[in-house]
């Protein structure tokens, strides 16, 4: 969970149906989250009514998609079983029901409060988007999007750990600015008719922590506070004692922080010191501005 919603999302996760909806989610190096967790809006959707539409979305999937999709996609790109109890509720034809309900309620416990200054940043990235598309074209907007996505002329090529070519001649492209799984892109093409990119949003953020401005709605303030505090190369234990985290914290996000490219890290003698990039120092004084 990114920012300050982190306690209320641990606390909604309570919840057997926020829980069963957490369970679907790709775990330690899975590259599939079923896609009826994500329906696409209708084009006519209103901004007002579009959470709700959605929501209603996932309480109509078919059973025969549902059981496609979290059955078998998952025993194919998973590398851990379906809890017992996950399979007995799809099954039982009543999952969808249970979604639906454990995404409102998520939504209500730990995001609602805090949206419209995470929807401002939606809302910044499409205005950038479509100016870059009326004056370059989208073949040069499509590759400025992220740097593992590309585009040949005829085709979108992203960077996955998997192989596939899949044709989507005559199809709407819908592309999805994401502040929630920023740094990531996700796509989304195995529900028939649908094909969605999901990218990190351009301008990241507007939290309200004050050592590193608003980064830390995105990154949350733990990440945030360690990338103020990288402008000198320190080391994990160092930033434990400078932040108050414990070690084994400042490590596992030190690695996030390098997996997304903000930090690197280099050995000196017994220690590994890190220091964020000049991209992360772009987006801490970006954010601050």
């Amino acid at each position: 969970m990114f920012g300050d919603p982190g306690p209320l999302a641990r606390a909604s996760l309570a919840h057997p149906d926020v829980a069963l909806l957490a369970d679907l989610l790709p775990q330690n190096g899975d590259t599939y989250r079923p896609d009826l967790l994500t329906p696409q809006p209708e084009t006519h959707a209103q901004r007002r009514d579009l959470l709700d539409e959605q929501i209603a979305q996932i309480e109509a999937v078919a059973q025969e998609d549902l059981e496609t999709q979290v059955f078998t996609h998952t025993r194919t790109h998973w590398s851990r079983p379906l809890l017992a109890t996950t399979r007995r509720i799809a099954e039982s034809g009543r999952m969808q029901r249970h979604l639906a309900n454990g995404l409102a309620r998520f939504w209500r416990d730990a995001l609602a409060e805090g949206w419209p200054e995470l929807h401002s940043t939606i809302d910044q990235d499409i205005a950038h988007r479509a100016t870059a598309i009326a004056t370059h074209g989208v073949g040069r907007a499509l590759g400025a999007l992220h740097p593992d996505i590309a585009w040949t002329g005829n085709a979108v090529a992203l960077a996955k750990p998997w192989d596939g070519e899949i044709d989507v001649t005559g199809q709407d492209l819908v592309l999805a600015p994401s502040v929630l799984s920023w740094p990531d892109v996700i796509i989304q093409v195995d529900t028939p008719g649908q094909f969605v990119l999901y990218y990190p949003a351009q301008r990241i953020g507007a939290g309200r922590d004050r050592r590193s401005g608003r980064i830390a709605q995105v990154v949350g303030n733990a990440r945030a506070a360690l990338l103020a505090d990288l402008e000198t190369a320190r080391s994990t234990a160092e930033l434990a004692t400078r932040t108050g985290y414990t070690p084994g914290t400042v490590s596992y996000h030190l690695s996030a922080l390098h997996r997304a490219r903000l930090v690197t890290k280099v050995r000196d003698g017994r220690y590994v010191l890190y220091q964020r990039t000049a991209h992360a120092a772009g987006l801490l004084e970006e954010a601050r501005g």
